[in-house]
């Protein structure tokens, strides 16, 4: 059987074995799947930074009928992230896209709008200078966090400020990068995230470890 080739993020990795990880990948065309790849703790592994949290990568694998873990031969690395390793705030923000989505996304459905958000959120916070990433961080975690309750489905009717609303009103029809003419801070939609953080957790039926960690920044 020949392997299938897909365009995928990265989401989380599980030690396996002995050398092996677990992956848990959100492919474009085949929606969230999780793979074993083979030595890939190992010093020499044919992975390397391929399987980072949210790398974006060219990702080989053959899937079997029944079988729920797939079985990865590559990963050919298309966008990291590593650029915004030296930002803590940036990483929080990472952590919480990369632990929503993999809440979220159920197995084996895909969604092209839901992936090319994760790619549109990433790439805000790639391409800010380093002195404006503080704002960009709480800008792409609520952008994230809004359209992924609507893309899943279940967004409410908004119980926020005015403010807050409007803001979403906005984020519903504008890009991200459009965005960046507001005064963004932890406190700019406060409220909103909150709001959605807790849609998205009654949903899953647990919590988000990542929540807090934002809100003590």
């Amino acid at each position: 059987m020949p392997a299938r080739v897909s365009e995928a993020f990265v989401l989380r990795t599980y030690p396996f074995q002995e050398g092996d990880l677990i992956v848990s990948f959100f492919s474009r065309d085949q929606g969230k799947l999780r793979g074993v790849a083979k030595r890939a703790r190992k010093p020499k592994s044919p992975f390397g930074s391929a399987v980072e949290r949210l790398s974006q990568v060219r990702i080989s694998y053959h899937q079997r009928e029944n079988v729920e873990l797939v079985r990865l031969e590559s990963a050919e690395l298309i966008q990291t992230q590593f650029g915004l390793s030296s930002s803590y705030d940036a990483g929080v923000a990472l952590d919480y896209i990369a632990e929503v989505s993999e809440q979220l996304l159920p197995s084996s459905e895909p969604n092209e709008r839901f992936y090319r958000l994760i790619g549109a959120v990433l790439a805000d916070l790639r391409g800010c200078p380093p002195e404006q990433l503080p704002a960009t961080v709480w800008r792409a975690v609520t952008y994230f966090s809004y359209w992924a309750v609507r893309l899943s489905g279940f967004l409410p009717e908004l119980r926020v400020s005015a403010q807050s609303r409007a803001l979403a009103d906005a984020m519903a029809t504008c890009p991200i990068a459009d965005l960046g003419e507001l005064p963004w801070s932890k406190n700019t939609a406060s409220d909103l995230r909150r709001f959605l953080s807790r849609e998205i957790e009654r949903h899953i039926e647990r919590r988000l470890v990542t929540v807090p960690i934002m809100e003590a920044l």
